[in-house]
């Protein structure tokens, strides 16, 4: 007799569906698992053992034939431990054989038979649900699995003497609850920024569209306080990002306690992050962090300092939307859709433009451009707008704060985010929330410009020999700053504007 049971195998955030057979047949007594199971599932044969004892039952005196299905995909994780323990005791007469009939199964098992939590609850809830099953998870799992779906019935146990007493009727469990994380401290205000109303505007203007933009400033001029405060002028996530977000976030175990949250990401590794760290990777194929800044923002500090095939590596996810990491035996994509935020010091010293400062090693210019000839121009030329951002003086801090702050500044980026949303719906393209996730034949069509625009970006095109990708993103930028003054076409002013943050990296090449 061959016992069934369905799991699930992660691949990216889609979760495959995987059938767990277990056979009880004579011969030696042993205990084998197979199937293309790697280390942690290897494992799982003494975690199954040790539990089952704990419970109070034990393995048969026959050999235990385990077989995870399909055996040419491979198998990752520790969520195994649970789909086999029930198969063994579904084998012997412990709990009905047909209890598990149309539930999906995944936990992790400790020796003293309680069911540990496990990433990926959420996508298998999803998966589980589309194929019409219910679901069987780790109670500390359940309220992050209980936002799939309200009809799908979703077993939180917390041991598996409690899912076997549920079974047999005499304890009933309830089902869990979605969880909502309670709103944190407020984020950090615009208010608090003296002067720099030119870098705020910047800021305001790559929220409205979901730009890239990049800072270069001496330090202490206030580059990592504006970015921190983006996250106060970004609209909250919609239901569809929302769980975009949230199912990457569970398959790499950073959903705390199963709870989610409306506010959209904000990342900012160190620039030492390698590769992998930054785009994912590693032995199993994790997600990095561009896709755990998926639907917000990958701010990366100190721009030059990173490591020149790490920030390299960030171009094809910034055109694309997501990344791929192929492995010898499987190849994972996971949605990588961020709003990339960079601030760097023009030179090493950080002074090269302060009025009067002769840099010791070398002429400014050429100390410029050899610190920022760390950063390739293919990169530059991904960024919508690249801004200075000048030392603030003693006069501007003196100064009462500001009578506009982040709440102004949300409603308007609000107001332009709602009308591009939109625009691109009655497009038929109702996945593009902004004019930066645009494609180049979309916003030629929503860009709308006037004879006198068109004329402008053509000459502005030959003059500043903008590459068809700085032409595009050029437009899109133009196109958020009508949306912000509420303008149907794209005129002149809005792209003599959105040519003026195009960044420089051609001058200085030219420099060194």
């Amino acid at each position: 007799m061959v016992v069934r049971v369905a799991t699930v195998a992660f691949e990216g955030i889609e979760a495959r569906p995987i059938d767990v057979q277990v056979q009880l047949s004579s011969g030696a007594v042993a205990f084998a698992v197979v199937g293309l199971a790697d280390k942690a599932v290897a494992e799982s044969r003494e975690r199954v053992r040790a539990a089952l004892n704990a419970s109070g039952l034990a393995m048969p005196a026959r050999r235990v034939t385990v077989n995870l299905a399909p055996a040419d995909v491979p198998k990752e994780g520790s969520h195994y431990d649970l789909p086999i323990a029930l198969a063994v005791m579904a084998a012997i007469g412990a709990i009905p054989a047909d209890a598990l009939a149309g539930f999906t199964v995944l936990g992790e098992l400790a020796l003293d038979g309680s069911i540990t939590s496990v990433a990926g609850a959420l996508p298998a809830a999803v998966a589980a649900n589309a194929r019409g099953h219910g679901l069987i998870c780790p109670f500390a799992c359940g309220p992050e699995a209980a936002w799939a779906s309200s009809s799908i019935e979703i077993l939180a146990p917390r041991s598996l003497v409690q899912l076997a007493n549920h079974f047999r009727g005499s304890q009933v469990m309830s089902r869990p609850q979605p969880a909502i994380r309670a709103q944190g401290a407020a984020y950090p205000d615009l208010r608090d920024i003296k002067g720099q109303e030119s870098a705020k505007r910047a800021l305001e203007i790559a929220a409205a569209g979901g730009h890239n933009l990049v800072m270069s400033g001496p330090p202490g001029s206030g580059k990592s306080m504006l970015a921190a405060r983006l996250p106060s002028i970004l609209p909250p996530l919609s239901p569809r990002e929302l769980l975009e977000v949230s199912m990457i976030h569970s398959v790499a175990g950073a959903l705390a306690g199963g709870e989610l949250t409306d506010r959209r990401p904000f990342r900012a590794p160190h620039h030492s992050a390698s590769m992998a760290a930054l785009v994912g990777g590693g032995a199993s194929a994790r997600p990095g962090e561009v896709s755990l800044a998926h639907h917000g923002v990958l701010f990366l500090d100190e721009l030059p300092e990173f490591q020149a095939q790490v920030l390299d590596s960030l171009r094809q996810p910034i055109e694309t939307g997501e990344v791929a990491i192929a492995r010898v035996h499987h190849r994972v994509v996971y949605p990588a859709r961020f709003q990339l935020i960079a601030a760097m010091n023009p030179c090493r010293c950080g002074h090269a433009n302060d009025p009067g400062y002769a840099c010791r090693r070398m002429p400014n210019e050429r100390c410029v451009a050899n610190y920022q000839g760390r950063i390739s121009g293919p990169l530059l030329d991904r960024f919508d707008l690249a801004i200075d951002v000048p030392a603030v003086t003693a006069a501007d801090l003196i100064l009462p704060p500001p009578t506009e702050g982040s709440a102004e500044a949300l409603r308007r980026v609000m107001a332009a985010r709602d009308i591009q949303a939109r625009r691109y719906a009655a497009m038929g393209l109702p996945h593009v929330a902004s004019n930066a996730a645009a494609p180049p034949n979309v916003i030629e069509a929503a860009a709308r410009m006037d004879d006198a625009g068109s004329a402008l970006l053509r000459e502005a095109a030959e003059r500043m020999h903008l590459t068809a990708r700085g032409f595009h993103r050029s437009l899109k930028l133009a196109r958020t700053l009508a949306d912000l003054e509420g303008a149907e076409c794209v005129g002149r002013v809005h792209l003599a504007e959105a040519l003026s943050y195009r960044p420089r990296g051609q001058k200085q090449s030219q420099a060194a």
